[in-house]
């Protein structure tokens, strides 16, 4: 398994160090792996405080909410402001299996983050370096200090596998298969 930061975006000094942001998003991993097993994309997030501490956790629920907005750092970011009483998280990293999307990253801008911490890249559709980097903007009011890769290879694999699933799934609903059952006696 990968573990280094593939990408790090600007030199100030890390809320977490590297060994802390391995373990945590070891963490999400097997989060993410429940998650996946639920029926939504495996993809998890936290975000922790200056201190070291879990204040807000997020995992996707589009499915499960039926809800556009239910990815998983914005679920994160909702936690942790209610946790905080404030919207602010300049002294905060908000790590997560997977690069943001365009979205999440203009709310990760919005909401002040200090440091984002992502492990697989999204070259389709990522919004802090994949297709475009919302945290260098010219446009943005606050840029963040982003490191990508983190555990890259390990969160790149559970998505992988869990798309792989997925589309295997559809193919047999398609094609009318079901599992063949298993011999009697």
């Amino acid at each position: 398994m990968g573990s280094g930061a593939g990408i790090v975006h600007r030199a100030w000094a890390d809320v977490l160090g590297p060994a802390e942001q391995i373990l945590w998003m070891q963490r999400l991993l097997r989060r993410a792996e429940l998650v996946g097993q639920q029926g939504e994309i495996p993809v998890a997030a936290v975000i922790v405080d200056g201190k070291g501490r879990a204040v807000g956790w997020g995992s996707n629920r589009r499915q499960q909410d039926q809800q556009p907005l239910g990815h998983a750092e914005l679920v994160a970011l909702q936690q942790a402001a209610r946790l905080r009483g404030d919207w602010r998280f300049n002294d905060c990293t908000l790590l997560v299996t997977l690069e943001p999307c365009p979205m999440c990253a203009g709310a990760l801008v919005q909401a002040r983050v200090g440091q984002v911490v992502f492990g697989a890249h999204d070259p389709k559709r990522g919004g802090l370096g994949g297709v475009l980097d919302l945290s260098t903007s010219p446009s943005a009011h606050h840029h963040m200090n982003v490191v990508g890769g983190v555990e890259a290879e390990g969160c790149a694999t559970q998505l992988e596998r869990w798309f792989r699933r997925r589309r295997q799934q559809r193919r047999e609903q398609r094609c009318g298969m079901r599992e063949a059952p298993a011999p009697a006696g």
